[in-house]
């Protein structure tokens, strides 16, 4: 297992039941991957530099957790396809 940060743009468009439940999407892959989350900070709506997929803002949720790096490739896979996620970012922490 490794550590990772996770960051997740969201739509802003979305009432707050509806982007919680892509989130709730993203907890399940991680858990169901035998991973953990050890953190989830939401920073809420922020301005973006310049437009994304015609948006001038999106919801941000920062994820600290630990996963198998074979499950990367999948959980990018996973995200690619959810039309809320505007943008995502998997980084790894390290030691």
């Amino acid at each position: 297992m490794r550590e990772y940060e996770l960051v997740v743009i969201t739509t802003p468009e979305f009432d707050e039941e509806a982007t919680m439940e892509i989130i709730d999407k993203i907890k399940g892959w991680i858990s169901e991957a035998g991973g953990t989350i050890e953190n989830l900070e939401h920073w809420g709506r922020r301005k973006f530099a310049y437009e994304i997929k015609n948006q001038k803002e999106g919801q941000y949720f920062i994820f600290n957790l630990e996963l198998p790096p074979t499950f990367i490739a999948t959980l990018e896979r996973n995200m690619r396809l959810q039309e809320p996620i505007l943008r995502y970012l998997i980084t790894r922490q390290e030691d």
